[in-house]
């Protein structure tokens, strides 16, 4: 399927602000699923981009406004090509999680983090699901059922930093709570699993259906887990999809704040307003040939901070896209 998306999020200042820097987190990656055809990001006020690949795999472009302003607007378009993912075919035991170099090679997505900090209440809960799982797949499986089903998909019912098992007793929450609480069963139970950022072609998020070949939405969530001899099983369980052609990722990490769509701070007294969204189109391959994009000749790595000893002043605020 060839998607084409527009990403736009605007930022309205009740009073000009001095200065704003950004990091911006919308470019879809190319991997065995998907390929990206074009990319280009256009800014008002204009301003000069800095685009590098983080720790994570992840395109971030950062830019920063200097002069006085109160908006910002931020458009990042996109097509891409999908399909559905290739099966995995290995099944392995439970007893598979304890092998040292798996474990080791996947130690970043097996540790709570302030998102996914689970409780011994969800713990247990996820105890009973693999009691009646016979291998880390049917496990996995069975995660991504509960998730599904112990949310109720309510936007604007969570805020991001809400702590996951209030979430989960309040049995409400978006996209990415459903995700949230996808990966932490998982860690509880020894499994790797890892947050997904991406775009989601449908005209539901909720049950992922699709009328017409066009839609508005915002961006979506899902998560990944690691099974052992065959790769990474993606699952989204807001809807209870598989993913596939409908969905276009975007990057990953160990939570939400690995991979927001977009995250800055301004200097100056002013509040601000933000409008986002994202709308797809799907295109016919056939009057639109298709022309792979070649990756960037620089790319630079770097390496995720300590979000334990991050500080901000008084008068910068941070700039969060809260993903419905």
């Amino acid at each position: 399927m060839k998607l084409d998306i527009c990403y736009r999020t605007i930022f309205r200042f009740d009073s000009p602000v001095r200065e704003s820097q950004n990091e911006m987190r919308a470019c879809p990656v190319t991997n065995q699923r998907q390929q990206l055809l074009s990319y280009r990001i256009s800014l008002e006020p204009s301003a000069r981009t800095l685009s590098f690949t983080d720790y994570w795999g992840t395109r971030v472009d950062q830019f920063g406004v200097t002069d006085s302003h109160q908006s910002l607007q931020v458009t990042a378009e996109a097509s891409v090509e999908t399909q559905d993912p290739i099966p995995l075919t290995a099944n392995p035991p439970l007893e598979a999680l304890l092998e040292p170099q798996f474990r080791d090679s996947h130690e970043e997505y097996l540790h709570p983090t302030p998102h996914t900090n689970y409780d011994s209440a969800l713990a247990q809960e996820a105890q009973t699901l693999a009691s009646d799982a016979k291998d880390v797949r049917s496990t996995v499986e069975a995660v991504w059922e509960f998730a599904g089903s112990r949310l109720s998909y309510q936007p604007n019912s969570t805020k991001i930093g809400d702590c996951i098992t209030e979430i989960a007793a309040k049995k409400a929450g978006v996209c990415q709570d459903f995700a949230h609480l996808g990966v932490a069963l998982c860690r509880s139970l020894g499994i790797p699993a890892r947050y997904v950022s991406g775009y989601l072609f449908s005209s539901n998020d909720r049950t992922g259906s699709v009328s017409g070949d066009f839609v508005r939405v915002q961006t979506h969530a899902w998560f990944e887990a690691a099974i052992p001899g065959a790769g990474w099983l993606p699952l989204d369980p807001t809807n209870q999809l598989t993913v596939g052609h409908q969905h276009v990722k975007i990057g990953h990490g160990r939570d939400y704040d690995d991979v927001p769509p977009l995250r800055g701070v301004y200097s100056g007294p002013a509040t601000p307003e933000v409008e986002a969204s994202v709308e797809i189109r799907r295109m016919d391959p056939a009057k639109f040939p298709t022309t792979a994009l070649q990756p960037s000749l620089l790319r630079e790595v770097m390496k995720p901070r300590n979000r334990h000893n991050h500080t901000q002043s008084h008068n910068q605020q941070q700039q969060q896209q809260q993903q419905q």
